[in-house]
């Protein structure tokens, strides 16, 4: 049958990037169940004494070099951009052990690191870490081998491990350090490699959106000619005869041709009435992590010592565990050059709550975690994608990140015969290696600069 009707089932960049992309040809509905669209694309306005200014509180930064198809579109829909800072520090044993990544100053920011020679061989460690792992890459395109599996085999100490590898990494992936270890090493490898978090040189330059993410989804909002449906949870979709079923939480059933999930992969199997055998086996091999997100001027879930204060900011107190959530705090002042005098941060899962008088929003977001039974599940969805009228779009299809959810959707805009408006030349390439990074889409922060020895 033809196609003309689509519905789209979740707003955030997997569904939103659909709905825009292939509104020029077909007649789309967006189902979003929040009251607001964007997903992690999700700027809040903060009230000032010199005026209110947006913060994002998701999807906040990108670069030029790994965000080829965000550029893109921010380039077509005119959506200024400006420089931001990707500095990275990390704050141990309740502030005992702390550094950053910015300078020698902030490495060396608590001056006792400079006698500590586990200090001084974690750095050589990193050293060896970053010349290993482009060596891995390199020489073993197809291994199968673990993050964790890779320390062991290259004796690396725990030090090396616990105080930078891991919390660097959870801090990029949203996820407890225990589960980077089953993160396979060679796409962890070229990520780092890619994202110059491999090399002391040639890092990619950061931006983020004026106004804040909310200026993009804005701008394509204005551009869509079909139905967005904001605050309508959708409560089942179902294949029939002549199309695809959705009805909504409030009982109200709409027909399309076809349907795009652009919701979460166990959101879109635990939507799907009567699941082929191949999405409960594809889709259901993705996992994801819930975490609690902050928006406060508690300067206390910062490091101890302001000079080492980055951008990205790993928490750890004493005694916890490497299966709990990771703790970040993101300095929205370093980010997104707030206009305030006051310090704006966003943390995920403190241990201990920001001071309820300096809380101005809380909010829960979940972010995809990747193992080996992820990565076969994403070559895989071929498999299913488009198969009865169903197709698949978001960031978990990549690194998780905002240019892996908007890959994806140009990926089924392309199955759907849509072009993104700004190709005038042969397509882009396939999801690879090369796909972007960021915190609920955000993106990963500069390494530590590391002089050699």
């Amino acid at each position: 049958m033809s196609v003309k009707t689509i519905g789209i089932v979740g707003g955030g960049i997997g569904g939103l990037g659909a709905a825009w992309l292939l509104d020029s040809r077909y007649e789309v509905t967006l189902l979003e169940r929040n009251a607001y669209v964007g997903g992690h694309s999700n700027t809040l306005e903060v009230a000032d004494p010199r005026g209110a200014f947006p913060v994002d509180t998701g999807f906040m930064v990108f670069n030029r070099r790994n965000y080829p198809l965000l550029t893109a579109m921010f380039k077509h829909l005119d959506v200024a951009t400006y420089p931001t800072s990707m500095s990275f520090a990390a704050s141990l044993e309740g502030g005992r052990i702390e550094y950053g990544g910015d300078s020698l100053n902030t490495l060396f920011g608590a001056r006792t690191n400079l006698l500590d020679w586990r200090f001084l061989w974690m750095v050589k460690e990193i050293l060896r870490f970053n010349a290993a792992a482009k060596n891995f890459i390199n020489s073993n395109p197809g291994d199968t081998l673990t993050v964790g599996d890779f320390l062991q085999r290259g004796r690396y100490s725990d030090r090396f491990a616990s105080h930078y590898l891991l919390p660097m990494a959870a801090a990029i992936w949203s996820c407890p350090t225990q589960d980077m270890r089953d993160f396979p090493f060679l796409s962890f490898a070229r990520f780092f490699a890619n994202h110059g978090l491999l090399d002391l040189v040639d890092r990619p330059d950061w931006e983020t959106v004026r106004g804040g993410s909310r200026a993009y989804v804005q701008a394509i909002l204005a551009r869509l000619r079909g139905r967005c449906l904001a605050d309508t949870p959708v409560q089942r979709v179902r294949r029939r005869e002549q199309g695809v079923e959705v009805e909504t939480a409030a009982g109200e059933r709409l027909h399309f041709d076809a349907v795009v999930m652009g919701c979460h992969a166990d959101e879109a199997l635990s939507l799907i009435e009567s699941p082929t055998p191949l999405e409960r086996d594809i889709l259901g091999d993705f996992r994801y992590q819930t975490n609690q997100v902050f928006l406060h001027t508690d300067s206390g879930l910062m490091p101890k010592r302001r000079r080492v204060w980055s951008s990205w900011n790993y928490i750890q107190q004493p005694g916890e565990g490497a299966d709990r959530p990771v703790t970040v705090t993101y300095w929205m002042n370093s980010l997104q050059d707030l206009p305030s005098d006051r310090d704006v941060f966003v943390s995920l899962n403190p241990r201990v709550a920001p001071r309820s008088d300096l809380i101005l929003a809380e909010m829960t977001y979940e972010h995809p975690m990747f193992d080996a039974s992820a990565t076969e599940a994403q070559r895989r969805i071929g498999e299913i994608q488009g198969r009865d009228r169903i197709w698949f779009s978001g960031a978990y299809l990549g690194y998780g990140f905002h240019e892996d959810g908007l890959r994806a959707a140009v990926d089924v805009a392309r199955g759907l015969d849509v072009r993104p408006p700004w190709e005038t030349a042969a397509p882009s390439a396939a999801a690879g290696d090369g796909a972007g990074a960021g915190y609920a889409a955000g993106a990963g922060p500069s390494s530590m600069t590391v002089l050699p020895s």
